[in-house]
């Protein structure tokens, strides 16, 4: 069994935990909890409290501790290198090298590290064999068949198959991997299915740009499909192998494509039940259309880039008539009345249909007058230039808002005499003509989208260009005009436009005509956002055409409280996704492209009346469940309809529309996480970027709500984006861009770009608050590679000296000496804290705590103390079996903890184990992740709480005793620590009886000089003169702010033993060993001499 089962002795302390509990907060380690510098310069300057005297004189000296990052320098990690002992070390170093055998007599008796595990990670080489082994052994699938503590689903979010993976793939896979990881150690079944989003666009464009203008001809939807598929597939195998190479699991052998049948089946069953309640419709409404594209676009497919510049204008249009509640407040104005609006889309004039004012504003009719100046020339990068009309001698009045006649003023260099105001209301129903087609148009009541923020107050409406201006149409009955044509041309319905480039000349030449008919007061230059295909990165326009859409309206109250059901992480991203469900408007689903699932529909030839109910939407999705949504494109309309309809087939077409693809991604939790073995709805979570709230989280929440009722997920976790060290966006254009492959393989230039391996590459993505932005470049790579290397350091110190180890070695805990026992609780304390930082995923804390504790307060303190007993202490001495008991706890949960993060290296350490771990079910566990999560160890927890306080005083006397030994080591009184003897004197009672206990421990273990890796220490009773008089070096320090202690340092006595180089008057004492102290002598007597050692 686990050499655990000796530890878990006498659960009788438990009654302490309590108090533990308490005190975990205050450990050092549990400090870097607050902490989130990992990866930026944390500068601390801290004068000791420890002052230092070398009599007879006395000299005062302030010592400082140096600069520290919170990477921890290498420094810092040896920060006491120069006066720690390393005499055994040395020696046998010396006779393996080739020294005079007297020099290496005693080297066979010192137990020095031992380990197949390399230094050097070599990841280039060792993760591929380890990937190998793991896959050869189908260690996932063993682990997830062997675990029963239920199941555990992370839904994921499939990646575009359109290319190669960038640096925020590898953030969220790895984000993904650890959690997963995480999971399989907590004894859960992981079921985690990786899925890629394969129809849409961007595939089909790389298809037509790999062939030419003769191929494009020939180009069959058909064709096109198969070419698109094929790409398709062939970017996943590409995307999966990078995958794997990060080192992350998933049942990779079943991936779900959108592009596979049985999904295309589920996505159309989801159609259909939305379509069945009443939520899919078809409308001539405006969308987001893309003439670069020549389709629809969704709000999610497009992208807001700084510095796009429109041509706004400052337009009129001239009052003919008023109604009579209101003719006798704008008679004495006819017929040189005009409305002043402002548009930055001059374009969308011959779809104009009314004008739109507040009811709410009030409205003021003013006079033009007199020029104040030259303002055509440019003011910056806005230019401006007059219209003819202000060059008339005769000016129009004008009806803008009250509260915007002095900005009006200054921008148009006019006098602007305000002569009536009225209110917005008292508009309503007037009538204007239509400056370009004489139509007569009425000015309408419009939304709160009217504001005096910018503009006139008066809103240029063409209900066919705008979704505010439609909605407001359909309350007025509005024609809803579009003039262009899918290329985003004029169409014929635009007159003398027809054929102008909307978003190009056609734009100039609206404007042109309008100032040549006296309807233009100023055109200006206006930078602003404007939205772009997020594919072609172009700009799109707002264009009404016969689209499918999804009713959000018709279920966006079941959506918000959905909402409020799911666990958001961060806290704050609930707020974003709510704001965007809450305002967002119908989804428009229908796309008019070739590669996608279509829209299961057919047109009446004649009345061009949709036929789509329930019962044709089951029949097309038997077939595609069957065939593939090919079948759509191959097939007769009379093979497509169900049997009672084929009588009529000749009578119907199909449908020629594909259904977005966020409708695709959105459908998944149907095809995927409602079909596959071992899942079950909702998922217990999703991951992310944040992009994705008004994404995939939005699309599957609503396809979800629409035909269920509820989430499909109980949590979502989003990250943030990948930035370069200087926080820019990366981008080829700037060099900037960090390609993943090239982090764990390198670079062209090995020196300037090292490979560093998967597992440096995932302990960055650990060290950073994922839940903003984060960055990367080759400095913070180089910090993780040198932490990376560090902590395989101290594994690698751990299966050394554990080379002889076996379970039955291990010493009872109640027997373990007192700097053991503290050493597993708070061993114990950091595997918990570490599971808390694991349940909540705040990676980046693990990080630190690891860091912390493994790299710095371990190697610091434990680790530094040890080296003496576990290499001189004698091969099968208690202190030294006691240590290994304690270190063996210690890799053991180490290398498990770590997994998650750095599954590479804890394999490589579990491979390396010089000892067959077993599990509580008595079987072996051959890889790490068969090992599963440390058990909790209340005995170990149960360290009483005065011998917590008491090894905290310790710890911080340590330090301060280090100080003196400094100062007599720069003194040049000592060389190493072990030349030196240690004097305390204290006037707190309890600690210097503690003390005085130490000094006289019954166990090597326990005693002071071997805590201060000094060959003597001794408490005074006092500081009179005939006992401190021989002492040259000493200081005085607080101890805990509280306690005074007095140090003093002197030369050891006695003289230096040849085998460990600790002095002892005892030394000379043992006439067959004359160069040895007692402690060497007796092991050597339990170790004999070689006979060629022994006649030399």
């Amino acid at each position: 069994m686990s050499l655990f089962k000796s530890f878990a002795a006498n659960s009788s302390a438990l009654k302490h935990r309590d108090a533990k509990m308490a005190l975990m907060q205050t450990s050092p380690y549990m400090m870097v909890l607050s902490q989130r510098t990992c990866s930026s310069f944390r500068k601390t300057t801290s004068v000791s409290s420890c002052y230092f005297r070398r009599s007879p004189s006395v000299k005062v000296l302030s010592l400082l501790n140096m600069t520290q990052y919170s990477t921890y320098s290498s420094d810092e990690f040896c920060s006491s290198s120069k006066r720690r002992s390393r005499g055994p070390v040395m020696a046998a170093k010396k006779a393996s090298e080739g020294a005079k055998q007297e020099d290496g007599k005693y080297k066979h008796t010192v137990d020095l590290p031992k380990t197949t595990f390399s230094m050097r990670a070599n990841s280039l080489v060792r993760e591929p064999e380890i990937q190998k082994i793991w896959d050869d052994n189908q260690v996932y699938k063993r682990v997830v068949d062997r675990n029963n503590g239920g199941s555990f689903v992370l839904h994921d979010g499939p990646p575009y198959a359109n290319g190669d993976l960038h640096m925020g793939h590898a953030l969220n896979k790895i984000l993904k991997d650890i959690i997963n990881r995480y999971k399989l150690l907590q004894n859960y079944k992981v079921h985690y299915v990786p899925g890629w989003d394969c129809h849409g666009l961007p595939i089909e464009l790389k298809v037509l740009q790999s062939l030419d203008q003769d191929a494009r001809k020939d180009l069959t939807p058909l064709k096109l499909r198969a070419k698109a598929a094929k790409f398709a597939k062939q970017t996943v195998q590409n995307q999966m192998a990078s995958f794997k190479r990060y080192g992350v699991w998933a049942d990779w052998s079943n991936p779900y494509l959108t592009l596979d049948p049985e999904y295309e089946a589920a996505q159309i069953e989801v159609f259909g039940q939305m379509a069945i309640q009443g939520y899919i419709y078809r409308g001539r409404k405006p969308v987001h259309w893309s003439p670069s594209s020549r389709t629809a676009l969704a709000e999610a497919e497009l992208e807001y880039p700084e510095g796009h510049v429109s041509r706004s204008i400052y337009a009129i249009f001239r009052l003919v008539n008023a109604p009579p509640t209101s003719s006798s407040l704008l008679e004495e104005f006819f017929p040189d009345l005009c409305l002043a609006i402002w548009t930055t889309t001059p374009w969308t004039f011959p779809g104009n249909a009314a004008v739109a004012v507040s009811a709410k504003l009030q409205y003021a009719i003013v006079e033009v007058q007199s020029l104040s100046g030259d303002v055509s020339l440019s003011a910056g990068n806005k230019k401006r230039r007059l219209g003819n009309i202000l060059k008339e001698s005769k000016k129009p009045f004008l009806i803008v808002a009250s509260d915007l006649v002095p900005t009006l003023e200054a921008k148009w260099g006019v006098k602007l005499i305000v002569k009536k105001l009225l209110l917005g209301s008292d508009l309503e129903n007037c009538r204007y003509i239509h400056p370009i087609d004489n139509r007569e148009c009425p000015v309408v009541i419009g939304g709160d989208y009217i504001t005096t923020e910018s503009g006139t107050g008066l809103v240029h409406t063409a209900p066919g260009h705008g979704q505010e201006d439609y909605v407001t149409g359909l309350k007025y009955g509005l024609p809803v005009l579009s003039p262009v044509d899918d290329d985003g041309k004029f169409t014929e319905e635009a007159g003398q436009f027809c054929g102008l480039d909307v978003l190009g000349d056609g734009n100039v030449a609206v404007v042109k005509y309008l100032d040549e008919h006296l309807s233009i007061v100023m055109e200006e230059s206006y930078e602003h956002k404007y939205p772009y295909d997020w594919r072609s990165k172009k700009p799109t326009i707002f264009r009404a055409t016969e689209q499918w859409f999804a009713s959000v309206e018709g279920f966006r109250e079941a959506a918000m409280n959905a909402i409020g059901d799911v666990k958001w992480i961060p806290p704050q991203s609930e707020n974003r996704i709510s704001t965007m469900t809450s305002s967002r408007s119908d989804w428009c689903i229908s796309r008019q492209r070739t590669w996608g699932v279509p829209i299961p529909v057919f047109y009446h030839m004649q009345s061009k009346e949709p036929l789509m109910n329930e019962e044709t939407i089951n029949h097309i999705k038997t077939i595609i469940a069957q065939k593939g949504s090919d079948a759509w494109w191959y097939m007769t309309v009379e093979d497509l309809l169900p049997e009672k309809y084929r009588e009529k087939a000749s009578d119907y077409e199909k449908g020629t529309d594909t259904m977005d693809v966020w409708f695709d991604s959105g459908s998944s939790w149907a095809a995927v996480v409602g079909k596959r073995n071992g899942h079950s709805f909702p998922a217990d979570l999703y991951l992310e970027g944040t992009d994705q709230h008004r994404g995939w989280f939005q699309s599957s929440l609503l396809t979800s709500v629409a035909t269920i009722g509820k989430a499909p997920y109980d949590s979502v976790i989003t990250h943030g984006f990948v930035l370069d060290e200087k926080g820019l966006k990366m981008s080829k254009s700037l060099g900037n861009v960090v390609d993943p492959r090239a982090v764990i393989e390198g670079g062209k230039n090995s020196k300037e770009a090292p490979g560093y391996g998967a597992d440096v590459l995932r302990l960055w993505v650990s060290s950073v608050d994922y839940t903003g932005d984060v960055t990367i470049g080759p400095q913070v790579l180089r910090q993780m590679s040198d932490i990376y290397r560090k902590l395989r350091g101290t594994l690698r110190y751990l299966l050394g000296n554990l080379h002889d180890w076996r379970a039955d070695y291990a010493v009872p805990y109640h027997n373990l000496p007192m700097i053991d026992q503290h050493a597993l609780f708070q061993l114990e304390n950091f595997t918990m804290n570490i599971k808390v930082g694991y349940e909540k995923y705040q990676f980046f804390k693990i990080f630190q705590i690891i860091q912390r504790f493994v790299i710095v307060d371990l190697s610091n303190f434990y680790f530094d103390v040890a080296k003496d007993r576990l290499y001189v202490g004698g091969t099968t001495n208690f202190t030294r079996r006691s240590c290994q008991t304690v270190l063996a706890a210690h890799l053991l949960s180490i290398v498990r903890v770590i997994a998650p993060l750095l599954p590479h290296l804890a394999e490589d350490v579990w491979q390396n184990l010089p000892f067959r771990y077993t599990t509580e079910d008595g079987s072996i566990a051959e890889f790490v992740f068969e090992s599963s999560w440390p058990t909790q160890n209340e005995t170990w927890l149960a360290f009483p709480t005065k011998e917590i306080d008491f090894w905290e005083k310790v710890l911080e006397l340590r330090n301060e005793v280090n100080k003196v030994l400094e100062v007599a080591r720069s003194e040049k009184l000592i060389g190493s620590s072990l030349d030196a003897k240690v004097y305390l004197q204290t006037s707190d009672a309890s600690l210097a009886s503690r003390l005085f206990e130490m000094c006289a421990a019954n166990n090597d273990a326990d005693t002071l000089h071997r805590i201060f890796i000094t060959s003597q220490a001794e408490v005074l009773p006092s500081l009179e003169n005939e006992l401190i008089s021989g002492i040259p070096f000493s200081g005085e320090c607080l101890i805990q702010g509280h306690s005074r202690v007095w140090i003093g340092v002197s030369r050891a006595e006695g003289s230096k033993c040849e085998r460990c180089w600790n002095f002892s008057p005892r030394v000379g004492s043992f006439p067959a060993h004359p160069t040895l102290c007692s402690r060497c002598y007796n092991v050597v007597g339990v170790q004999p001499l070689p006979a060629v050692a022994v006649t030399s």
